[in-house]
């Protein structure tokens, strides 16, 4: 069986780094947990193209997380150790390990992650790209 994806087209060049890409978000998209939002802050003088990536870790302490990045992959985890001597007679609040992968486009940076009331804010950073122009010298033969 072949598969056919919409980067097979041959005007589109050098584009198989998107396509993995996509198909590593398709196989960890099902996990919703823990929940996340991710917002745009304005644009400031210091500051230029921001995302901040929100995720609710309630229960979790900074040294229950760890934050990474590899080859444009953004990955968070979470490991709640057990406390010992607590006894739980129900337990509705989820502190499970998890592991959330997001994918980067090339040139986001990671400025910073902060964790405040439950929240684990990590600010994405796009540097303005300058756009240029640039003529080719067409080499002849002979």
């Amino acid at each position: 069986m072949t598969r056919t994806m919409g980067f097979s087209s041959p005007l589109l060049l050098g584009f198989d780094d998107v396509e993995r890409a996509l198909e590593r978000l398709s196989k960890a998209a099902g996990d919703g947990y823990p929940p996340y939002n991710i917002e745009r802050l304005p644009q400031t003088a210091e500051r230029g193209d921001t995302l901040r990536l929100i995720l609710a870790v309630a229960g979790f302490a900074p040294d229950d997380l760890e934050i990474t990045v590899a080859e444009n992959e953004l990955i968070v985890r979470g490991r709640k150790r057990e406390e010992e001597g607590r006894t739980f007679l129900y337990r509705g609040i989820a502190q499970r390990q998890f592991q959330k992968t997001f994918v980067l486009a090339d040139g986001i940076e990671v400025a910073g992650a902060q964790l405040a009331d439950g929240l684990l804010a990590i600010d994405l950073v796009r540097p303005t790209a300058e756009r240029a122009v640039r003529r080719v010298p067409i080499n002849g033969r002979g």
